[in-house]
């Protein structure tokens, strides 16, 4: 498994305030996706800043209150999921895995707490 970006998440049911922090700071907006999948639904943005910084902020409705995660893309997302669970994590939605046609992904919570968003681009 390799891991191809790590970096925070902030997951809110409105992230308005959000960016709007972050584009203060001197992130601009670089890439927005959307997903309206039966397991899930969001919009996220993705923010840089001029040193090449990340941060990614996900709209999601059905989270009660604002989420802060490590977003862990990778290249094997079967091998990092098993990697993960091996270690304790669970998958916040059961064993469900969202997929949007150009990625799949899971929301892993440690035995601590602290969440991965664990994601593989699979772009068909």
């Amino acid at each position: 498994m390799k891991i191809t970006s790590f970096n925070p998440l902030i997951v809110t049911p409105k992230a308005d305030d959000t960016i709007a922090l972050f584009e203060t700071l001197g992130f601009e907006r670089r890439h927005r996706t959307e997903s309206d999948s039966e397991v899930t639904a969001y919009t996220s943005i993705r923010m840089k800043d001029a040193n090449g910084f990340h941060v990614d902020i996900t709209e999601n409705a059905r989270v009660p209150q604002t989420m802060t995660a490590i977003r862990m893309n990778v290249d094997n997302f079967d091998e990092a999921y098993e990697f993960l669970k091996g270690r304790g994590f669970v998958n916040t939605m059961g064993d469900q895995i969202a997929d949007n046609g150009s990625s799949r992904a899971a929301m892993m919570k440690s035995p601590s707490g602290f969440l991965i968003s664990l994601i593989q681009h699979t772009r068909k």
